[in-house]
């Protein structure tokens, strides 16, 4: 039976029908329903309680941001995932701080997307390669703190291992892959370095480590 209820919103009927068939297939995700824009998202979210919304950011009537906003102020334990063709600063940023989960661009592979659904509704977050770049060029190109290094408590080797492929967009069952350990194990080295830090997600572990200068700009 599938245990994450999705709502894909998206102006454009292919895309939503694209998505739709992309999340589908996993057997543990069932696509409750669709909107063509923000408003029309939180009637259903309202009504439906969906696990995790699947948003565009640019769209009529109400945008992605503006949904987002409200969707994480009256729902917070709905998880908002960005999925969209922009990404710039003027849209990534705005929409991580109205309250998504993730950002991915739709230009990710099937795989990488229902990735990205499964990160966010267990709790992470998930960033597009790009984004997870752009990120970290804002904070550092806007904040110089490397001296901010000094006060964060020091990483293990594994654990800045796991925060260099962090920071290069990958999901946790990616960085598994790369460094051959189970999700589980980098979960909880992630889960490690956000005790350490005080930070609450992913993307605050890689605004922190941008900060600091502990990650490179790819």
């Amino acid at each position: 039976m599938p245990e994450i209820r999705v709502l894909i919103v998206d102006d454009d009927p292919l895309v939503r029908t694209a998505l739709a068939h992309f999340v589908a297939r996993d057997p543990e995700i069932d696509v409750i329903g669709q909107a063509e824009d923000g408003r029309e998202a939180i009637g259903i979210v309202e009504r439906d309680r969906p696990d995790v919304v699947m948003m565009d950011v640019q769209m009529p009537e109400m945008n992605g941001i503006e949904a987002t906003t409200v969707i994480a102020q009256r729902w917070p334990d709905i998880r908002v995932l960005a999925v969209t063709t922009l990404d710039g600063s003027d849209t990534v940023l705005p929409m991580l701080s109205a309250g998504a989960a993730g950002y991915l661009l739709k230009d990710s592979t099937a795989e990488s997307i229902v990735a990205g659904v499964r990160e966010v509704h267990a709790g992470g977050s998930s960033l597009s390669p790009r984004v997870a770049s752009m990120l970290i060029k804002h904070v550092r190109d806007t904040e110089h703190s490397g001296a901010d290094r000094e006060a964060l408590e020091a990483l293990t080797d594994r654990e800045t291992e796991v925060l260099d492929r962090l920071a290069a967009g990958m999901s946790n069952a990616e960085i598994a892959r790369a460094l051959i350990v189970s999700e589980g194990t980098v979960k909880a080295h992630l889960g490690r370095i956000m005790s350490k830090w005080h930070v609450r997600d992913r993307v605050q572990i890689l605004v922190t480590a941008a900060r600091a200068g502990l990650v490179d700009f790819r």
